[in-house]
């Protein structure tokens, strides 16, 4: 089953369908780098952007660092 999540990003509205489940796990990160209600500037996107990332760099650094671990 399909769920709608929706953003408002410099006065457009775009709006995403997705599977039920990652629809709910991304509504709830949203709510965490964004004004769902109301509109979001290009800056609030770019934080958003950069604090994901940064997430995604980190975990990759711990996953490098188990590897090489478990190889030894």
């Amino acid at each position: 089953m399909s769920k709608k999540v929706s953003l408002t990003i410099n006065g457009s509205r775009f709006d995403i369908e997705l599977e039920e489940g990652f629809a709910r796990y991304l509504t709830a990160q949203m709510k965490k780098d964004f004004n769902i209600e109301g509109n979001n500037d290009a800056k609030t996107l770019l934080h958003a952007y950069v604090r994901k990332n940064a997430e995604l760099f980190r975990q990759d650094e711990e996953m490098k660092a188990l590897v090489e671990k478990l190889e030894r």
